[in-house]
């Protein structure tokens, strides 16, 4: 076998190869007399078709066979011996399958890049560090009960108010025409929560069920609907139904919701705290996290494989068509990959970065670091023995989370080289993001906290303005 390698310019290489004609020969009439064995031809007896015939009728498809099979062996062999390491699938391209002849071929392929660690020395990261006040714990728990509050009809003749749910039908005009989007019916309204715009919460109080009132209003000038900003309209409202919050109080079947079994108030609290203070914790590692990624991204500059690129675009792709819940369509490509190039290549950066430092230090993922990670993932369950066991049984699974500790390994050596500096927080910013960066906060990552009995909530009512 004969073997040249050309620089096409970049990361791209170009290998010529050129496997002797004897060799490729007797892989061809190897490959013809197990078809002749095998084969069932009219007038012939089973196993018994001449190999002239055979490779009269089958000789170019089983060239074809061969060729491939080879080129794909000959290019490992090749790239072995140049030393090279290719970063992605080759493409193989035949130059000559003649006959007698040499089989000749490229491969034409990217090769990883060399990449040299910067200096980290300079590097400054910022952890934010904060100490659950008994003002925020008080306000946690308010915000729990809160959360899980029930609803109770009021009685006949009651008039709404603030804090009041009222179910309402209603239609929206402008210059007596209903408009688009300002129609709806048995829709929840909880006065006073910001769901509707103010004029119409604030004509929602003092009204008593099966009450019917014209409201009018004025949408704000930077109302999402174009049509609709700073236009007056009024709307038509029809009460249905009013109803008052009740409020959970701090008794046992609460405490229970958090993992506290005993009447005990005082460890229902020591239960939150703990929640909130590993909350933060976790938080403070995620942003502190994200800051060492973004340095070691900024530190350092170099090709990066196109291949690699787009392979993780298609990850992004198919992770963003799983949660908008996108059918995947023969033929059809409804999220292009220029959506996610930019993300992608940061992504493949930052990876090729970690596995050069993996590399260099020669740091590994400890086992003792592994088996508490899973414990602590299977601890939520009834069942948590099932749960290590299926880690440990399961190849896949077991090695994302060794990746993962293997990263935060390496998230600790960049630490133990650059300069950290403590921001002295409270606990709504740290959770928030809002301690350093706004751009450090993730919206994509696990809410902190996910591996708890009970993961704290945030009162987010998801509402429409």
């Amino acid at each position: 076998m004969q073997v040249s390698v050309e620089t096409m310019g970049g990361l791209e290489r170009r290998l010529k190869i050129s496997v002797e004609a004897e060799s490729f020969e007797s892989e061809i009439t190897t490959k013809l007399k197990e078809t002749s064995r095998r084969i069932k031809l009219p007038g012939f007896r089973p196993g018994k078709v001449p190999l002239k015939e055979v490779r009269r009728r089958f000789g170019p498809a089983v060239r074809a066979e061969v060729a491939q099979e080879i080129m794909q062996s000959a290019y490992m062999d090749a790239v072995n011996q140049e030393e090279l390491s290719p970063a992605g699938a080759p493409e193989l391209d035949i130059v000559n399958i003649d006959i007698g002849a040499d089989l000749e071929f490229t491969a034409t392929f990217e090769i990883f890049p060399s990449i040299e660690i910067a200096d980290l020395s300079g590097v400054k990261i910022k952890q934010p560090v904060a100490e659950v006040q008994t003002e925020e714990l008080e306000t946690m728990i308010s915000r729990l009960q809160e959360q899980r509050k029930e609803w109770i009809d009021l009685d006949q003749g009651s008039k709404s108010e603030q804090g009041h749910r009222i179910t309402v039908d209603f239609v929206g005009k402008m210059d007596g025409e209903e408009f688009e989007g300002g129609t709806g019916q048995e829709i929840q309204i909880e006065i006073g929560s910001g769901q509707m715009i103010e004029d119409l919460e604030k004509g929602l109080i003092g009204l008593s069920a099966e009450e019917s009132v014209t409201i009018p209003v004025t949408f704000p000038d930077d109302y999402q609907a174009d049509n609709l900003k700073g236009k007056a309209a009024e709307f038509e409202v029809s009460v249905k139904k009013l109803e008052e919050p009740k409020i959970p109080p701090l008794d046992e079947s609460f405490f229970k919701l958090f993992g506290v079994d005993d009447d005990d108030v005082e460890a229902f609290r020591a239960k939150i705290r703990e929640n909130m203070e590993n909350e933060v914790d976790q938080s403070s590692k995620g942003q502190v996290k994200r800051q060492v990624m973004d340095q070691l991204f900024e530190l350092h500059d170099f090709s990066t494989p196109k291949a690699l690129i787009e392979r993780e675009c298609d990850v992004l792709r198919d992770q963003m068509m799983q949660q908008l819940q996108m059918p995947v369509k023969p033929d059809s490509d409804p999220l292009p990959s220029e959506l996610f190039k930019d993300e992608a290549e940061k992504r493949v950066r930052v990876g090729l970065i970690i596995n050069e430092i993996v590399s260099a230090e020669n740091l590994s993922a400890d086992s003792d670091k592994v088996r508490e990670r899973i414990e602590t993932i299977a601890q939520p369950y009834d069942q948590p023995e099932q749960i290590i066991n299926f880690y440990y049984g399961n190849e896949q699974q077991l090695q994302q989370v060794e990746m993962a500790v293997l990263e935060d390994t390496v998230i600790d050596h960049v630490l133990a080289q650059v300069n950290v500096e403590k921001l002295s927080s409270n606990y709504d910013d740290v959770v928030s993001g809002a301690a350093t960066a706004p751009e450090l906060k993730d919206e994509g990552e696990e809410r902190l906290g996910d591996d708890q009995e009970e993961p704290l909530e945030k009162n987010d009512p998801n509402l429409e303005k």
